[in-house]
C-alpha cells in the first residue's frame, strides 16, 4: 500500500506569478473586512459583534494567507518534514479551526437579525445597523456558502466523471 502511495506523482506546482496573484486576491477580502469593520465599529447597536466579527475574520484570514507564503509552510520536495514545518502546519491548522468556529458564530450574529433596521434616525424602529456594514457581512457570509456549494458540486461532477471513465472492462481481470 505504501508503495502505491509513493508511486502517485506529485501535482505540478503553480508558477510564481500565478501563486503570487492568487495570494494577492486571497488577501483583498480580509483587508476589506478589516476596513469596513473598523470604519463602522460603532454603527450596529442591534448586534455590536458584527463589526468585531469582520475585523477578527480579516486579521486571522490575512494571517493565514501570509503564513502560507512562508517557506516553513511548504512541504520539502524530498517528502521529509522538519520540526519547523510541523509547528507551522499545526499553527495553520489551529488558525483555520478558529476561523471555522468564528465563521459559525458570525453566521448566528448576522442571520439572527436579518433584515435589520437601517435607519439610524428613526426612534420608533429600535436599534439599527449600518446598511453597508450589514450587507457586506451578509453577502461575504453568503458568498462562502455559495463557493462551498459550487466546490461540492464540481467535486461531485469530477468524481462522477472518474467513475464513468475509470470503469474497467470485465475482461481486463481487474
Amino acid at each position: 500500500m505504501s508503495n502505491f502511495i509513493q508511486g502517485i506523482p506529485r501535482p505540478p506546482q503553480p508558477q510564481a506569478p500565478v501563486l503570487g496573484s492568487s495570494k494577492f486576491f486571497a488577501v483583498i477580502i480580509p483587508v476589506v473586512q478589516i476596513a469596513i469593520g473598523s470604519v463602522y465599529l460603532h454603527d450596529c447597536p442591534v448586534q455590536r459583534l458584527i463589526p468585531i466579527y469582520l475585523i477578527v475574520s480579516g486579521v486571522f484570514g490575512m494571517l493565514l494567507a501570509v503564513l502560507s507564503c512562508l517557506p516553513c509552510a511548504q512541504e520539502p520536495k524530498d517528502g521529509t518534514s522538519n520540526r519547523l514545518s510541523c509547528v507551522c502546519m499545526a499553527w495553520n491548522s489551529l488558525t483555520a479551526f478558529f476561523l471555522f468556529c468564528w465563521f459559525i458564530a458570525g453566521n448566528v450574529w448576522i442571520y439572527s437579525i436579518y433584515e435589520p433596521n437601517y435607519n439610524q434616525t428613526a426612534t420608533d424602529a429600535g436599534p439599527y445597523c449600518n446598511r453597508t456594514l450589514y450587507l457586506f457581512a451578509f453577502w461575504i457570509t453568503t458568498l462562502a456558502y455559495i463557493l462551498l456549494g459550487l466546490a461540492l458540486f464540481c467535486g461531485c461532477c469530477v468524481l462522477f466523471c472518474f467513475f464513468l471513465c475509470g470503469r474497467a472492462d470485465p475482461d481486463d481481470g481487474v
